[in-house]
């Protein structure tokens, strides 16, 4: 027969109170959300397992052998995105797939490791799977600053190859404007700005009918014109079409990376569950440490 408790009695006892305290001690959302969740055990041997992984990790706080950090960014969003056809995470998301993965891994290695210091700990790890095809998928294309790695495919390699060339076109050519028509006494004091995210030349407005280019605006008095020199126009068109080139050899590689997850999905909400109670365990230590 089920024991049951009343929420009265848990009242009296200021059950809520306390899972508050602990919620202080969680490192991630995802634990904080899940200790104001916490019920009272209903089964002994489920009970008592419990106490032994708590207790467990309240005496690595007097060794030498301390549990690795082991906090982790919530990553239910990517998840969610796996299920969805043509959709595909953003580097920052699979940064967050490889950071909870690379944790989950050490825990497994360090539980391995010191398995006879903490057997229950160990044994609750040996439930989660050791793997790093997905963590060696996402370093082979996506930098430790979140941004898609030149290598990932060599059309976008050839594409940033040819932006940074031609980038250099462009300042190479607003450069020789710049000096030609400063020379010429065609420009303000000031020389040039920027308008729109793009060098211009500052050209006094009575001059501005010298300057072949595009115009993209005036100063607030008029006397200044600014002009996107004519040689660099061609320049900046064609790093507009590689851009967006860009934008889509990347999104492509994101597709096609995407796509192997995919398989992994299960492992990650496995992960996800695995750090979550790990927390939970963590944070229960933390406040058995702190009442003594």
């Amino acid at each position: 027969m089920a024991i049951t408790i009343s929420e009265k009695t848990l009242n009296d006892l200021e059950f809520d109170t306390i899972l508050q305290r602990i919620e202080t001690f969680c490192v991630s959302d995802l634990g904080r959300k899940a200790s104001q969740n916490i019920k009272p055990f209903l089964s002994k041997e489920v009970l008592f397992s419990e106490l032994k992984k708590v207790d467990e990790y309240l005496t690595s706080f007097a060794n030498d052998n301390r549990i690795p950090n082991h906090s982790f960014d919530d990553i239910s969003k990517e998840i969610s995105l796996l299920d969805i056809e043509n959709s595909y995470l953003i580097p920052e998301g699979f940064l967050k797939v490889l950071n909870i993965s690379e944790t989950v891994n050490e825990q497994l290695k360090f539980l391995k490791k010191f398995k006879e210091i903490y057997p229950i700990l160990f044994q609750h790890s040996q439930e989660v799977e050791y793997t790093t095809m997905h963590i060696d998928s996402i370093k082979k294309i996506i930098t430790s600053f979140g941004e898609v790695d030149d290598k990932a495919s060599q059309n976008l390699k050839l594409i940033r190859k040819e932006i940074t060339r031609t980038r250099s076109q462009i300042n190479e050519s607003f450069s020789r404007a710049l000096s030609k028509f400063h020379s010429a006494g065609y420009l303000d004091d000031i020389r040039e700005s920027v308008v729109e995210n793009q060098r211009v030349l500052a050209v006094t407005s009575m001059h501005r009918r010298k300057v072949k280019g595009s115009l993209l605006g005036t100063s607030k008095t008029g006397g200044i014109t600014y002009i996107a020199p004519h040689a660099t126009l061609q320049y900046t068109r064609e790093l507009e079409n590689l851009i967006f080139e860009e934008k889509q050899e990347v999104i492509l590689i994101l597709k096609t990376l995407t796509d192997e997850l995919r398989i992994f999905k299960p492992l990650l909400v496995q992960y996800q569950t695995y750090l979550t109670d790990l927390d939970l365990v963590g944070a229960k230590a933390k406040y058995a440490h702190q009442i003594d």
